[in-house]
């Protein structure tokens, strides 16, 4: 595993030039060198990286996770998540292009987006969840990178910092939007992922698991299907408008709700037969969801 502090040490390490700017650094993707025989490298930043990528045969994966780079996309990286890179040994060529910011967090210190760029989901989506950029969407992020770059190869003033942590607001507000257009545009894939959350979700109150495991929690479900927390609770918002909290309650409610109107189990049993260790939170959340409390639900059906 290899640390870069700072963009300069991590500059130099893939043998390119000093950044113009200790805490910001716009690169070429095409002008990055390689070495045949390279194997995957796993590698942590202390700062972020926003990258628009086509890359042939090169072989990515982020944390546990695959990810063919071979199309265009868009990804994001906040400091300290691990990624590792290596070159297909079989391959003769290396193709690559497009760009890749890295910005320090010093960088946007004492700016507004210092106190906002956490908001962006995005910096938690796993690189295989990337963005898939339209030729409109992607002409948009040239744009905005070239702007960037022309500023930042430019002489540095007391201007340049607040032009470039401008167009880096608009590169993430426009990422933002398009984000939300790709679960849009990617519905048929997306409503695969709720079937599977919905077997995943069949499958565990169905069994006894729970009494002895407890509630699975939002991470769980997300590594069963492969995908990221934040990725899946985004992708939620938009089909049921719930996040991935409010689903497993609506389905544990379900459940709850059977038990008490199609068997004699107590109200203590059902509870920690859904893996609730405490009865009071149980009927606290059953009221919060159903205005009434469990023994009111289940005398209805008497």
């Amino acid at each position: 595993m290899k640390h870069y502090k700072t963009i300069s040490e991590f500059h130099h390490a893939i043998g390119l030039p000093a950044p113009q700017h200790p805490l910001i650094s716009v690169v070429d993707v095409s002008t990055v060198g390689h070495h045949a025989n390279d194997e995957p490298t796993g590698m942590v930043f202390d700062f972020y990286s926003i990258s628009v990528k086509r890359m042939e045969n090169v072989k990515v994966k982020y944390g546990q996770h695959p990810f063919d780079f071979n199309e265009g996309l868009m990804s994001f990286m906040a400091p300290g998540q691990v990624f590792s890179i290596g070159v297909d040994n079989m391959a003769k060529v290396v193709k690559r292009s497009g760009w890749v910011i890295y910005m320090h967090p010093d960088f946007i210190w004492n700016t507004a987006l210092a106190k906002g760029i956490k908001q962006y989901d995005f910096w938690d989506y796993s690189l295989h969840e990337s963005l898939f950029l339209s030729e409109k969407e992607e002409s948009i992020v040239a744009t905005l990178i070239n702007n960037i770059d022309l500023e930042y190869q430019s002489n540095i003033d007391q201007f340049s910092k607040g032009i470039i942590v401008s167009h880096i607001e608009a590169l993430l507000n426009y990422a933002d939007r398009f984000y939300h257009r790709q679960f849009i545009t990617r519905e048929v894939v997306n409503y695969q992922i709720l079937d599977r959350l919905e077997k995943i979700l069949d499958d565990c109150f169905n069994s006894e698991d729970l009494l002895y495991k407890g509630l699975p929690s939002v991470e769980q479900i997300a590594s069963s299907l492969n995908i990221s927390s934040k990725y899946l609770s985004s992708m939620l918002k938009l089909l049921t408008g719930q996040s991935t909290q409010q689903h497993i309650h609506d389905k544990l409610i379900e459940k709850a709700k059977e038990k008490l109107s199609t068997t004699d189990l107590s109200v203590s049993e059902i509870a920690y037969g859904l893996g609730f260790e405490h009865l009071q939170s149980f009927s606290k959340l059953f009221k919060t969801k159903t205005k009434q409390s469990p023994l009111e639900f289940r005398s209805s059906f008497k």
